[in-house]
């Protein structure tokens, strides 16, 4: 019977966010991976995953998770991560990856697959969908992510402000991930290109420390890491204006 590596996405952080086929995909898997740093601090992966399995199922698995200048220490981190998954599939025939959000989103399950893939022949990889951080955002603070014809574009802010700025440049609503390094540069362009009265921000959804704001009181201060934005496009038409 081949070995199957499915990546679950967990939703932003919520407990309550993960579907039910996720929960379940959970449960089936023979062991329960989580990413974690090198520090060894619970994750938000690992936090939501407990809710629904027993810590003895869970086996942590180091990542370079925020590692963007270092590749060799990047690339190792990633080797060693695949090596351990491998051994875990050999031994124990199914492997559910919890990943926060959705597993085909900017999400290190990516990497892994890949690298599992070349070292265990006939793998099976599957995903099961997350909830995102965007779906979320917009639940909590009541922004409209589209209306009838107008396009979404998700950005990662570690590509770089100007990306971002040619983003807000265009028409519709712009989504930016991993954003509050560079807070202050996206409170310049959001005001650059007229997008700062309706955008908002969010970080640590659904957990006690969350934090939903107006990008309008948006002061320079970094913010989490994991900060997300929605700019919504100006809408003037009245209802169904946008079709």
């Amino acid at each position: 019977m081949s070995s199957r590596l499915i990546g679950v996405g967990v939703g932003p952080g919520d407990p309550e966010l993960v579907t039910v086929k996720g929960v379940g995909a959970l449960r089936a898997a023979d062991v329960v991976v989580v990413p974690v740093m090198d520090t060894g601090e619970r994750g938000r992966a690992e936090a939501t995953v407990l809710h629904y399995v027993p810590e003895e199922k869970v086996v942590r698995v180091v990542f370079a998770l925020n590692e963007r200048s270092d590749r060799a220490r990047r690339e190792a981190a990633w080797d060693a991560a695949g090596e351990r998954v491998a051994g875990l599939l050999r031994d124990r025939g199914s492997v559910a990856f919890a990943t926060i959000g959705d597993p085909n989103v900017y999400s290190t399950f990516t990497y892994l697959a890949q690298t599992v893939a070349d070292l265990v022949p006939g793998v099976v990889v599957e995903t099961v969908p997350g909830i995102t951080a965007m779906q979320d955002l917009a639940a909590r603070s009541g922004a409209v992510l589209t209306e009838g014809t107008e396009p979404l574009t998700l950005v990662p802010v570690t590509a770089g402000s100007a990306v971002l700025k040619e983003a807000l440049a265009g028409p519709g609503t712009v989504v930016a991930y991993k954003f509050g390094r560079q807070a202050a540069e996206v409170a310049e362009a959001l005001r650059e290109t007229g997008r700062l009265g309706d955008a908002v921000w969010g970080s640590a959804l659904g957990l006690p420390e969350e934090s939903v704001r107006p990008a309008a009181e948006l002061d320079g201060a970094p913010l989490p890491y994991l900060s997300t934005l929605i700019a919504p496009p100006r809408r003037d038409g009245g209802r169904g204006g946008k079709l």
